[in-house]
């Protein structure tokens, strides 16, 4: 089962966070809150943070504005992974990434689902990485990003992990750029 080995040392990743929302200000944006505080609480550093509307082709161009950005190591979004027609959060996501992380989405649905059932079947939560940084959308309530930062993102952004995570591989994740 997976733990935190308590013999190795803590390494801060640097965080960025997007609220996608055509109506929420920084003052009203509960669910960006929740992973700001819960990214800090962990001992990360809060690189950047913005919001922007439902519009995919704004969200896609701050996602690689960030992954281009030495000083941010993850992106997490929140807001627009639904299926109504002004969610496109998951699309843009989708037009930045190299590679998906499957995976991600599953185990976003599962845990879900132990907390609200059935109606997780509506959240569209994906993963991929970019550029060597890791980029996440979690659906825009304040409950989904808790579950998703509390049992997914808190973990495998964690280094003393086991056994594996996220950050061991950072280093990895644009290995196919150097010349052999």
């Amino acid at each position: 089962m997976s733990r935190i080995d308590e013999n190795m040392d803590f390494i801060p990743v640097r965080i960025a966070v997007l609220t996608v929302s055509d109506t929420r200000k920084l003052e009203d944006d509960r669910s960006g809150q929740v992973l700001v505080d819960r990214l800090g609480e962990a001992g990360h550093v809060l690189a950047a943070r913005k919001i922007i509307p439902d519009e995919r082709a704004e969200i896609a161009a701050q996602l690689r504005a960030w992954v281009a950005d030495p000083e941010v190591d993850v992106v997490i979004s929140t807001g627009g992974t639904g299926l109504t027609g002004r969610d496109v959060t998951v699309e843009a996501h989708r037009d930045v990434y190299e590679k998906e992380i499957e995976a991600f989405g599953t185990v976003f649905t599962w845990v879900s689902m132990q907390k609200i059932g059935t109606s997780a079947v509506q959240s569209r939560a994906t993963g991929g990485v970019a550029g060597g940084t890791y980029l996440f959308a979690l659906p825009g309530s304040p409950g989904a990003c808790k579950d998703g930062w509390d049992e997914i993102l808190s973990k495998q952004l964690d280094y003393r992990h086991r056994p594996c995570n996220f950050v061991e591989i950072m280093p990895r994740l644009e290995e196919h750029l150097r010349r052999k």
